[in-house]
């Protein structure tokens, strides 16, 4: 028997305790770049020979050490864990959740009443039980690799890697989100310091709201304005720092490579952090344009001038294996509070 299939069979009782090491040690493969070159002596005598090369051996070796990398880590999670094994009812539903910061953490757990006043305060009730993911790509990745899991993630992100359940009947799309069916969705947010600010900042942001910056909303499963005027430059040149929600990121790579094809005088650089870091990077002014997959909060607000650039449904997602097809959000409370811990529970 080979050691996957003792793995699922449960001969390796100690391996499962090192699921997350495993799991983060995925992730860090799949995400941190290396090459392996090798030169030949004609490459020693002729720099712009060994240049090209060492460019071409790059390309070659980075795909292979892909490939090669993201089936050694999956094995090694399942060896790990039960990950690999088939979809259960009756074993225990594996919670992913979002870092405390998390815009998509913030917005989700507000809208399925996850957070909930004590004593009239606000209080995240996400289960201890939960891992804990630090974007919206270990998201994806934790999800698709364990077929207990259920996590969330913003639905402009989603793939064929998991699964998107309904929420009480309706689809996560951008249409439902659009005509308010899906119930589930936040706006995203860009905000700035009004104080001071450059006209460079002026002309991007004036673009991400043009039709041209809306458009690129729009075909990324995002829900944007279809009436917004055309962009009218007012030739700004300089350099921006733009950070904040993983959310957000996404389009807003999109955005600031649409935005220099038309200014190419506009050096933008884009931090990806969370949506908290977002906000209090530009009250400092660390950057000049914070991102927050979320409302606000009120502190936030009062030091920031802001706008919605889309809307975006918050996707609630399950391993592909798991035939749950839909769930009420009472359902995804109960999971995430730990009230519900098996899938048995929740499978019809």
């Amino acid at each position: 028997m080979s050691i996957a299939e003792n793995a699922k069979n449960g001969a390796y009782p100690a391996f499962p305790d090192l699921f997350p090491f495993f799991t983060r040690l995925r992730f860090l493969i799949l995400h941190v770049g290396f090459t392996i070159t090798s030169f030949s002596d004609e490459d020693e005598k002729n720099p712009d020979i060994h240049s090209k090369n060492v460019k071409k051996e790059e390309k070659i070796n980075m795909n292979k050490i892909a490939k090669i990398a993201a089936l050694a880590a999956l094995a090694l999670t399942c060896v790990a864990s039960t990950a690999c094994a088939d979809f259960s009812a009756d074993k225990s539903i594996t919670v992913i959740s979002r870092e405390e910061g998390s815009g998509t953490r913030g917005a989700f757990v507000e809208l399925t009443g996850v957070e909930q006043k004590i004593d009239g305060k606000k209080v995240d009730m996400t289960t201890d039980d939960a891992q804990i993911t630090n974007n919206t790509a270990a998201m994806l990745m934790t999800v698709a690799g364990d077929t207990q899991a259920i996590g969330y993630v913003s639905l402009g992100s989603l793939n064929e890697t998991v699964k998107a359940v309904k929420i009480e009947g309706v689809e996560a799309t951008a249409q439902n989100v659009a005509d308010g069916s899906y119930k589930i969705a936040r706006p995203f947010n860009i905000a700035y310091k009004a104080d001071g600010q450059s006209d460079l900042s002026k002309d991007f942001i004036a673009y991400v709201m043009s039709a041209e910056g809306q458009a690129i909303i729009n075909e990324n499963g995002y829900v944007g304005s279809s009436d917004a005027a055309a962009y009218a430059a007012n030739g700004a040149s300089g350099k921006l720092v733009v950070g904040g929600s993983s959310s957000v990121s996404p389009v807003m790579v999109k955005l600031i490579e649409a935005y220099k094809a038309v200014n190419a005088n506009a050096d933008i650089e884009l931090l990806t952090s969370d949506s908290t870091t977002g906000m209090t990077s530009a009250i400092e002014g660390t950057y000049d344009i914070g991102m927050a997959s979320r409302e606000l909060k009120e502190d936030e607000a009062a030091a920031l001038a802001h706008q919605a650039i889309a809307m975006d449904g918050i996707a609630v997602i399950v391993n592909p294996e798991n035939p749950t097809e839909d769930m009420t959000v009472e359902q995804i409370a109960s999971i995430f509070l730990g009230d519900a811990t098996k899938w048995n529970e929740m499978v019809k």
